[in-house]
This record gives structure tokens, sequence and C-alpha cells, in this order.
């Protein structure tokens, strides 16, 4: 009798520990169907980082005409660049302290060799740049205006 005890004690611990290692407490897994699909990766987010220098301009420009036809305000985040179209989104991150700032392209510049941008009053100030005037930066292409 014993031995029949025995094995039963040993079926009920093999059931238990097979029931056991199929329980789990995570939750279940979407199907593909239902996940929602990742935000499509536009050609202006494929671009490369631009690094160089930018400088900034301020109460000397303020109410002049941009190349876009806005007048300048010094105390919106805004830039001048070169070649990037009117309208356009940049992320600048200031290289000596990290920060960064979303500024929108509505004029051309710089006119000044090596460097890449010139920066509002306030685009300046979001970055820390005001006291130093010229600071690397990292700009990076967020969108484009459909202007």
């Amino acid at each position: 009798m014993r031995r029949r005890q025995a094995r039963r004690l040993v079926g009920t611990l093999i059931l238990a520990a097979g029931l056991a290692g199929c329980a789990t407490s995570a939750r279940p897994v979407p199907s593909p169907s239902t996940r929602p699909a990742p935000p499509p990766v536009s050609e202006e987010r494929r671009a490369p980082a631009q690094t160089g220098y930018a400088s900034w301009y301020g109460q000397a420009h303020q109410g002049r005409r941009t190349t876009s036809g806005e007048a300048y305000d010094m105390n919106k985040l805004t830039a001048a660049h070169p070649t990037l179209p009117m309208g356009t989104n940049l992320l600048v991150t200031n290289l000596n302290n990290g920060r960064s700032v979303t500024v929108r392209v509505n004029d051309r510049g710089p006119s000044v060799d090596g460097r890449i941008l010139d920066l509002s009053y306030a685009a300046a100030r979001e970055l820390g740049a005001i006291g130093e005037g010229v600071v690397p930066v990292r700009i990076q292409v967020i969108s484009t205006s459909s202007r």
C-alpha cells in the first residue's frame, strides 16, 4: 500500500510541476494585426546631422524682413540657414553644454565663412549661447514645410 501511495504522490507532484511550468504572469502579446504600426521615417529624418558653428542675431535686425517675407522677431525660435527650405524645423544642439532647441528656418545666412546657422536671440538664449556669441552646434532636420 505504501508503494501505491508513493506512486500517486510522485504522479501528483509530476503533474503539478508540469502545470506550474505552463503558468505565466506575462500579458498576452497582441497579434501583429492589432499592434500599432511604427511611424514612417521621412527622408528628412534620415538626413545626417550637420555640425559646425552657429552665431546669433538680435535687436539690430528686429522687425526687418527675412527671406521668407516675415518680419524678424528676435523673441521667436527661428534661424537662418544657407540652403534648407523655408519652414524647415531643425533640432539644434549646443555641443559645449548639450542644450537643445527646435527652430524654424525663416531666413538665409549666415554670411560668415565657417558658420552653418544664424540663430534668433531667443534660440541662442535657450542654447546658452548668448555670452559666447559663436558656439559649435549639431543640427538635425526634424521636418520640412510644404510651402
